[in-house]
């Protein structure tokens, strides 16, 4: 299910909670926070607006790909629309190889969209 009508209570939570944890985030200025989560062998990446911005439905997006045999990212799951909390999350599995993470929301009236450079790819 895809942009929710409800608050929930953590990208955990909405990634499917258990043993999933941050392994790494993004800032979008003071709109939204995008997390990469990991549970051992399930990647997830959701985009979570901060709570000044949350309620209100704008554009949002939350993307990931692993990195296919050529060492490029072709295949991303991605999720976008307008909604009021989070875009998200979307999940893959990516067993030794690399992912690329990334999502967008507006600042300041201009939709901005963040994808992890190399540095930050996440491999298993």
């Amino acid at each position: 299910m895809s942009g929710p009508a409800h608050a929930a209570s953590s990208p955990i939570e909405e990634c499917g909670g258990g043993s999933y944890h941050v392994i790494d985030k993004q800032d979008l200025g003071a709109v939204a926070t995008i997390y990469l989560l990991y549970n051992g062998t399930t990647n997830c990446v959701i985009t979570w607006k901060k709570d000044a911005h949350a309620g209100t439905k704008t554009w949002m997006m939350a993307s990931i790909a692993k990195q296919n045999s050529n060492g490029g990212f072709t295949d991303y799951k991605t999720d976008s629309g307008n909604y009021a909390y989070y875009a998200g999350p979307r999940k893959v599995k990516a067993p030794n190889t690399c992912v690329d993470w990334g999502g967008g929301v507006p600042v300041n009236g201009v939709d901005v969209s963040w994808y992890s450079p190399p540095s930050r790819w996440h491999c298993d």
